[in-house]
């Protein structure tokens, strides 16, 4: 039975989906150390030169050949500017389930890549993969998270209660402090893409990386 993920790249109409690679470093650590990124997510804060030489480096790849999942640099097709991170995590291969993650640039943001990417690749992993289920966890008040995923066909679950540390302001504004919120869990099923985004999920392209390493 494949436990790993094979090294590929996907591409849509406007994007290209593709392992990191060193020159992404200067773009990702400035994506990452956006105000909204380090709200929801939990990566270091600041987030260094060092943190993104290390991801690309080290944590990425090793995402993929541990099996336990792939991570993508998404990149513009015309520009191949950074638009953002997709990340297949918590692969179970027994049971053909994945969680799904995504970080999208400020400056890429109300353009409908984060859905554009998002349906690339449950498509790949449904239809090349095989796998059965893809899930979702938002922050509880995380609702552009939730508009991605209602937008790309996701079914609400229910609610982890307490699930979650996200970070928010002080009052002086001038630091970060931490407060526990819930969770809502999101899935994602092969027949919930039928009709869904058709236009992103169904014309993707497959190229193999020799390189992932």
């Amino acid at each position: 039975m494949t436990t790993t993920f094979p090294d590929i790249s996907l591409s849509t109409e406007r994007l290209v989906l593709r392992p990191f690679e060193e020159a992404d470093a200067p773009a990702l650590t400035e994506m990452m150390n956006d105000e909204l990124v380090t709200m929801w997510t939990s990566v270091p804060h600041p987030y260094t030169a060092d943190d993104a030489h290390a991801w690309i480096t080290e944590g990425a790849p090793g995402e993929r050949t541990s099996g336990d999942g792939i991570v993508f640099a998404v990149t513009e097709f015309l520009t191949q500017r950074l638009v953002g991170i997709v990340h297949l995590r918590h692969a179970d291969w027994r049971l053909r389930a994945a969680e799904l993650a995504y970080v999208v640039a400020p400056w890429a943001r109300g353009e409908g890549y984060a859905s554009e990417a998002s349906l690339a690749t449950a498509g790949w992993l449904f239809r090349d993969q095989k796998f059965e289920r893809l899930e979702l966890r938002t922050a509880a008040d995380n609702a552009a998270a939730q508009q991605v995923a209602q937008k790309i066909g996701c079914i609400s679950e229910g609610v982890l209660r307490g699930a979650w540390i996200a970070r928010a302001r002080t009052d002086d504004g001038g630091g970060w402090t931490e407060q526990r919120t819930d969770l809502i869990v999101w899935s994602l099923l092969p027949e919930d893409l039928e009709g869904a985004g058709e236009q992103f999920a169904g014309a993707s392209e497959y190229t193999a990386f020799s390189d992932w390493n």
